[in-house]
């Protein structure tokens, strides 16, 4: 098993969107929940930025332990979550981009037999880290499309 082309694209710059999505807004705009009972833009982007982490965390216990089972990931539950969403946007994408080189080039760097390696999801079951990263890249575009539904209400 090797990474395909497009998830190599997407992972390589699939973050650059974020930016993209709101160069144009006012920090006020950022920091606006539409529904009070939902993350604004920034939270999105902090949760993006957080999950990033995670997610090279999780990665490593894939090749360091067999078989290894993950709760589900929610920032509400996370201790360190409030913290994240006390830095700038900025501090936040620039975190994005430099988790995501290093991201890239260990995932890049993967043999094959490292990529057939399992994590076992609390709700998606057994996933390969192929699954993974894909799983990863999914979760990142769906955030990526709610900043813009946020973005243009």
């Amino acid at each position: 098993m090797e990474i395909y082309d497009s998830m190599q694209d997407r992972l390589k710059t699939q973050q650059e969107t974020i930016g993209a999505l709101i160069e144009d807004l006012s920090p006020q705009k950022l920091q606006d929940r539409i529904n009070p009972e939902k993350w604004s833009i920034h939270e999105n982007i902090a949760h993006l930025a957080k999950y990033q982490v995670v997610f090279g965390e999780r990665l490593r216990q894939i090749l360091d332990t067999k078989d290894p089972v993950f709760n589900r990931y929610r920032a509400e539950d996370d201790p360190d979550f409030p913290e994240w969403c006390k830095w700038s946007t900025e501090q936040l994408l620039s975190r994005i981009e430099k988790d995501r080189q290093f991201l890239f080039t260990f995932i890049t760097q993967l043999s094959s037999s490292q990529l057939d390696r399992i994590g076992i999801h609390q709700k998606f079951g057994r996933l390969t880290m192929m699954q993974w990263i894909e799983f990863f890249l999914l979760h990142e575009a769906h955030h990526c499309y709610t900043i813009f539904q946020l973005a243009h209400p």
